[in-house]
């Protein structure tokens, strides 16, 4: 008997975990209008992966994006929210509707400029920055989904409002809470998120993360020649390490979910004068909304500690938030059904070999190639475990959202790091982006058609999201973005990486323009 429940139970997960039939009617068009326009998937994958640009300074991704859905008939505001690089594009049918909103990331990492399809770290430019998280493909994921469902909604007479957006500046968690502030989602019923995974999937509630808030503290004090009279000095970086040393003996003391870390910002000039300046940029994360700014006062209180050891002042401004997530319940379900008509992409012999050989070059976890599985769509935890952050919270705390995570990379990478760039211009992110595009297509086409759907995300959100916890913004009407974060890295970089800007018109892939083979199947080389 226990044996029979057993295989019942593993025949059940089997199936649920397994895609469905292929979809139907309205559903089919769309997935064949995502289909139609998997070159125009391609063109946006390498062309953005080749911008390179990091947060608050997406320049050329943007007015790329941006004049791409103003030829395709979208009506684009820029400069949004206070942020030169943020941008709201919409396109209506109809009279009313649902307004439904696709958004995805669309910066960089420093340091992690990478050839694609190379298996080991072979940078573009050395020191520059690179997607090494894969931030260039979700908006050609979005993109290409809103054009399938706008050529139907034409078709069908379907009345709605599709509204797309970027994320700026998601690495430094320090865009959407302005969005939100702002009021750039006024008047939208749902949002659907994207961002690269090596796996198709969504999820419901909260999921393991945290939330956050970058908080910069800088020290003032007093230099003095620091061999000649160093007594006459008030050191503001003895404050700031002073701070670090408080932070780190209270760890000890901390929630073991928390996490939390910093840069020294600025260090001084030099050896012989005694630091009349300094600055330290921490990032406090933790699980609520309550816990968040309990470490954000006990960050705090140790700045203040330390400016009175030392005689010196100290100032303090957020540079960026991301509120813990929750996800729509409803429209996850919605979604999930959706994915497993979709299913993972058809891997050719090519794709596995090429991911085996990364995850043996980086030492990943396991050497097994790319996923034949899709996840499957599960209750959240009850005590979510901790990890990272994205200010997509913030807007999950606005309205209806979930994020569609779509199969573009390789498992097994370290995150934030060259190597997952490495598969962000090849083949692997080309059919990656268009499963994602097919599920974000179909999902938009369940909220644009079924009335009770959305009135069942809208309930979820207002009676069970929101029942016993609000959104809790972490700025006030007068923080502005940190504008001149990145600006000195771009423009040391970005003359050098203009010269690899990918021209479509040229090549048919990137890779074709960097002359890379593909599947380049070779061994980190020795030094």
């Amino acid at each position: 008997m226990r044996k029979m429940l057993l295989t019942t139970a593993l025949a059940m997960a089997l199936a649920s975990a397994a895609p469905s039939a292929g979809p139907s009617g309205l559903k089919a068009k769309v997935v064949a209008g995502v289909d139609a326009r998997a070159k125009l998937a391609q063109v946006i994958t390498d062309s953005v992966f080749s911008f390179s640009e990091l947060g608050f300074h997406e320049d050329e991704t943007s007015r790329y994006l941006t004049d791409l859905l103003e030829k395709n008939g979208f009506t684009v505001r820029r400069g949004v929210a206070g942020l030169p690089t943020g941008w709201v594009a919409t396109w209506s049918h109809g009279s009313g509707g649902p307004v439904i909103a696709l958004g995805s990331d669309i910066d960089g990492i420093p340091k992690a400029s990478q050839k694609p399809g190379v298996p080991y770290h072979d940078p573009m430019v050395p020191g520059a920055p690179g997607h090494g998280e894969g931030h260039n493909s979700g908006q050609a994921v979005n993109i290409v989904a809103a054009l399938a469902v706008k050529e139907q909604m034409e078709k069908a007479n379907i009345p709605g409002t599709l509204m797309l957006w970027p994320g700026v500046a998601e690495e430094l968690v320090a865009g959407k809470a302005f969005f939100v502030r702002d009021g750039v989602f006024k008047g939208v019923d749902a949002v659907i998120f994207t961002h690269v995974s090596d796996n198709l999937s969504v999820t419901w509630g909260q999921p393991a993360g945290t939330g956050l808030v970058s908080v910069e503290y800088r020290f003032t004090g007093e230099s003095a020649h620091s061999a000649g009279a160093p007594w006459r000095g008030r050191s503001a970086l003895d404050a700031v390490e002073l701070m670090d040393v408080g932070w780190n003996f209270k760890r000890e003391h901390l929630r073991p979910e928390q996490r939390s870390h910093y840069v020294i910002t600025d260090g001084g000039d030099q050896p012989n004068v005694v630091p009349s300046t300094a600055a330290v940029w921490y990032y406090f994360r933790e699980q609520s909304f309550d816990r968040i700014k309990q470490l954000y006062a006990t960050g705090n209180d140790m700045a203040e500690g330390a400016a009175k050891m030392t005689g010196t002042t100290v100032t303090r401004r957020i540079l960026g938030t991301a509120a813990p997530q929750h996800f729509n319940k409803p429209m996850a379900e919605a979604a999930y059904a959706n994915i497993r008509l979709v299913g993972l992409p058809a891997w050719s012999a090519d794709d596995q070999a090429f991911a085996r050989q990364v995850q043996k070059n980086i030492g990943a976890p396991e050497v097994k190639g790319l996923d034949t599985r899709l996840d499957e769509l599960k209750a959240p935890d009850k005590e979510p475990k901790s990890g990272g952050s994205d200010d997509i919270g913030d807007v999950s705390w606005t309205l209806p959202t979930i994020t569609i995570r779509y199969p573009a990379n390789i498992p097994g990478l370290p995150g934030h790091n060259w190597a997952n760039g490495i598969a962000m211009a090849t083949p692997i992110a080309h059919k990656g982006v268009v499963a994602g595009s097919k599920a974000v297509a179909m999902t938009v086409v369940d909220l644009l058609t079924n009335p009770r759907l959305l009135a069942a995300a809208k309930g979820y959100f207002t009676s069970v999201q929101n029942k016993d916890q609000k959104y809790v913004p972490m700025i006030g009407a007068g923080d502005k973005p940190a504008l001149e974060l990145n600006a000195a890295t771009m423009a040391r970089f970005k003359p050098a990486l203009a010269k690899f800007y990918y021209d479509p018109d040229r090549y048919p892939t990137y890779l074709d323009q960097l002359g890379i083979k593909y599947p380049m199947l070779v061994d980190t080389p020795k030094p």
